[in-house]
C-alpha cells in the first residue's frame, strides 16, 4: 500500500478560501511528517510538498501552538503528543467498523481474525475476531509489534519504496521474534517483492513458533491497514492458502468501499 501522503499541494485544486487551504496544507504536512517516521526538517518538508519555507514555518508554528507538532532541541519537527488521542479514538472506530468483516473472516476460514494499522514504525493491532476453536490465537487489540516479522507488516509494507522500507527497518532494528524472523534487509525486501507478486502476505512461524499468518492489505484505505488470519500451522497449512486468500482479498476490498463510504457493514 502505498504511503498516505497525497500528492504536492501545487497539484491540487485550489481551496474556496484562504483558512480552507491552510487547514488542507497543514493536514498534508503532518501527513507527510508521518510518512517520514515522525520526525522532518523544515527543507525535507518543502521538497515534498512543493511549499515555500516560510508558508511551511507559518503553518509548522500553529502546529506547535495547538501542540499536534513539537520542536525537538535539533530544530527538527517531530509529530506531537495530541495527535495520540485522536489516534487512539480513530482507531478505536475503525476497529469498531471492521469488525463485521472480521467476523466473516472467521466464519469462512475458521480462524481467528485481526486488523492492523501501521503506526510510524510500528504494526498496532485495532481489531480482532477470535476464532472458535479451543486452541485458538490470541493477539490483544493494541499491541504494537515490529512489522518486519508480521504477515500484516509485510502486506502494508509491500507497497512502499525499497528505500523508505530499508530507512523504516534501520530505524527499528531487525530483532528476531524466532529463529525463523527475517533479520536481513535485503532478504525482507525479496520477501516483500514476493508479497507483491503473489497478492498476499505470510508470517510463517516468524513472530511465534507454530503459528503461521495470511494477511492481505486493504486497498485504498483512508490509512494503511491489513487484515488477516491466523492460526496453528496445523491447521492453517499451505495447503489451505488457496482457500484463504481469495476469502480474505474479497472482505478486504468490501471493507474498502465501507471506510471510503463511512458507512460499514
Amino acid at each position: 500500500m502505498p504511503p498516505s501522503s497525497a500528492s504536492t499541494s501545487a497539484a491540487r485544486p485550489a481551496a474556496a478560501g484562504g483558512g480552507v487551504q491552510s487547514l488542507e496544507r497543514a493536514f498534508d504536512l503532518l501527513e507527510r511528517m508521518a510518512d517520514a517516521g515522525g520526525e522532518v526538517g523544515l527543507s525535507e518538508l518543502s521538497t515534498s510538498s512543493g511549499l515555500p519555507l516560510p508558508t511551511i514555518h507559518r503553518l509548522m508554528r500553529t502546529l506547535v501552538a495547538c501542540g499536534y507538532v513539537r520542536q525537538q532541541p535539533n530544530r527538527r519537527y517531530a509529530l506531537g503528543p495530541r495527535l495520540i488521542r485522536l489516534g487512539e479514538s480513530a482507531s478505536r472506530l475503525l476497529g469498531t467498523w471492521a469488525r463485521p468483516y472480521l467476523a466473516r473472516a472467521v466464519e469462512e476460514t475458521g480462524e481467528t481474525a485481526n486488523m492492523a494499522l501501521l503506526d510510524g514504525d510500528e504494526i498496532v493491532y485495532v481489531a480482532q475476531v477470535p476464532s472458535r476453536h479451543a486452541v485458538r490465537m490470541f493477539t490483544e487489540v493494541g499491541r504494537r509489534v515490529l512489522p518486519h516479522s508480521t504477515g500484516v507488516g509485510k502486506a502494508l509494507l509491500a507497497g512502499h519504496p525499497p528505500e523508505e522500507v530499508r530507512a523504516l527497518l534501520g530505524r527499528t532494528g531487525m530483532p528476531a521474534a524466532t529463529e525463523k524472523t527475517i533479520t536481513d534487509p535485503d532478504r525482507f525486501l525479496d520477501a516483500l517483492e514476493e508479497v507483491r507478486r503473489l497478492g498476499y502476505a505470510m508470517d510463517d512461524n516468524e513472530q511465534e513458533i507454530g503459528v503461521r499468518c495470511i494477511a492481505v492489505p486493504v486497498p485504498d484505505s483512508p490509512t494503511a491497514a491489513a487484515i488477516s488470519i491466523s492460526g496453528p500451522t496445523g491447521r492453517v497449512t499451505e495447503a489451505s492458502i488457496d482457500k484463504i486468500v481469495p476469502v480474505l482479498q474479497e472482505i478486504a476490498a468490501e471493507l474498502s468501499v465501507a471506510l471510503a463510504n463511512q458507512n460499514p457493514a
